[in-house]
């Protein structure tokens, strides 16, 4: 991106994507604030923990995000790398701890086919203004609309009474590939913003589908953990058994006084032929 001055609000914070090249991807890389002579002042916000920084080696990115800025904090920066004992600059921008241009949120998300929108507020007016994607390919959006990276977008400009000037950039037609960081520009200005384009999903309200049958003759109403219906008239287990012998018990003593009596009956009626037969 070469040079160019960032604006943050006081007590604002502000994160600046620093790329370099693919022979530097090993190297140690770390924040300076540049002197008069562009030499390497030892870091300003190393005992108060305002900076930050990390290295994406994979997409060859150096994110610094600075926090709780103050107007002293205003100057200019580098990003280094420790290259053959050297200090090499690979990208350097000027800090103004003021509201002259400034975002509500630099980490914007949208979905795959949808849109966002992005509005950057600024306080000079008769500036030209761009929509362009960091170390991208595609070419920057000045006029009302465009393309850029093959998306189209669309630049509204419009007044807040009280946030000033606003450029709204409405991105429409995201894919996959639009993930990365994109910057807002007015004038000499420029801010930063990174967009994460995430798929699509599909939350369906009739996902889990339960499919209720109406039991047949052969099936029992009840769920499937209910008891088999029971074929005769005795009760199975241990206790059922004892009551089985009972049965069995009542049964015999019925009919035992009935067999008695049919014995009885028929030694009378021997006895009786006898005696006849002896008359």
């Amino acid at each position: 991106m070469g040079a160019y001055r960032v604006s943050v609000k006081t007590g604002g914070s502000i994160t600046i994507p620093c790329r370099y090249d693919l022979k530097y991807k090993p190297h140690v890389k770390y924040l300076c604030k540049v002197g008069h002579w562009q030499i390497c002042s030892p870091d300003p916000f190393k005992s108060t923990d305002k900076a930050s920084i990390s290295d994406d080696i994979n997409k060859q990115t150096i994110t610094v995000t600075m926090t709780d800025l103050e107007p002293v904090d205003s100057g200019r920066y580098g990003c280094f790398v420790i290259s053959g004992g050297s200090d090499v600059m690979i990208e350097r921008f000027q800090l103004s701890v003021t509201a002259e241009l400034y975002v509500d949120q630099q980490e914007v998300t949208g979905v795959e086919g949808g849109s966002v929108i992005i509005n950057c507020y600024y306080r000079n007016t008769g500036h030209r203004t761009w929509w362009c994607r960091i170390g991208g390919s595609g070419s920057c959006v000045e006029r009302n609309s465009g393309t850029t990276e093959g998306k189209s977008v669309t630049l509204q400009q419009t007044t807040d009474a009280t946030r000033g000037n606003i450029l709204m950039v409405t991105m429409s037609g995201l894919k996959m590939e639009n993930t990365g960081w994109y910057r807002c520009r007015v004038g000499d200005l420029m801010m930063p913003v990174h967009i994460t384009v995430r798929q699509q999903t599909t939350t369906q309200s009739t996902s889990t589908m339960t499919t209720t049958q109406a039991p047949t003759t052969e099936q029992s109403s009840f769920s499937p953990a209910a008891e088999p219906v029971q074929t005769d008239n005795t009760v199975q287990g241990p206790e059922g058994g004892k009551e089985k012998d009972t049965m069995r018990w009542k049964t015999t003593f019925f009919y035992l006084p009935q067999i008695g009596n049919a014995v009885l009956f028929l030694l009378c009626t021997i006895i009786a032929v006898v005696k006849l037969r002896v008359n």
